[in-house]
């Protein structure tokens, strides 16, 4: 997200294709509306909606996170295959867990070095690889 000129939610919504209904607009409000990237997870987005006063339930946000996942405005990163974290920022990048925490942010990009992975087996492609580094505090 660029800070010179943020999109509102609704603009945000529709360069995905997507259709502005109220409680999308309220989210991704809560989403970008800032223009500061973010790591959210359902509950962490449904607490925020309540503090702000946006009547969503819990199911909506996590079909709405769907949404938006799908349409390519966020990033899903999954943390020990069952917590799952939405990013804004969906360029590829990699990410510090703070296991006690249970906290993800962004890794410096520039500082990671892939130089090989593993071929995609017969019949299958590599959708993306996931970076997650696991930190604990010392």
């Amino acid at each position: 997200m660029s800070d010179q000129t943020l999109p509102t939610p609704a603009d945000w919504l529709a360069s995905a294709g997507l259709r502005p209904t109220r409680q999308r607009v309220a989210l991704a409000d809560l989403l970008i509306g800032d223009g500061r990237h973010r790591h959210v997870t359902a509950e962490s987005l449904f607490d925020a909606a309540r503090k702000a006063d946006v009547g969503v339930s819990l199911a909506t946000v996590y079909n709405t996170l769907g949404a938006f996942c799908d349409a390519g405005l966020l990033q899903e990163v999954t943390v020990d295959g069952s917590k799952s974290y939405f990013d804004t920022n969906t360029h590829d990048h990699p990410h510090f867990y703070w296991e006690g925490e249970g906290r993800l942010t962004d890794a410096p990009a520039e500082q990671l070095l892939i130089t090989q992975i593993p071929d995609a087996p017969d019949g299958a492609e590599i959708a993306s690889v996931d970076v997650v580094i696991r930190l604990r505090r010392t």
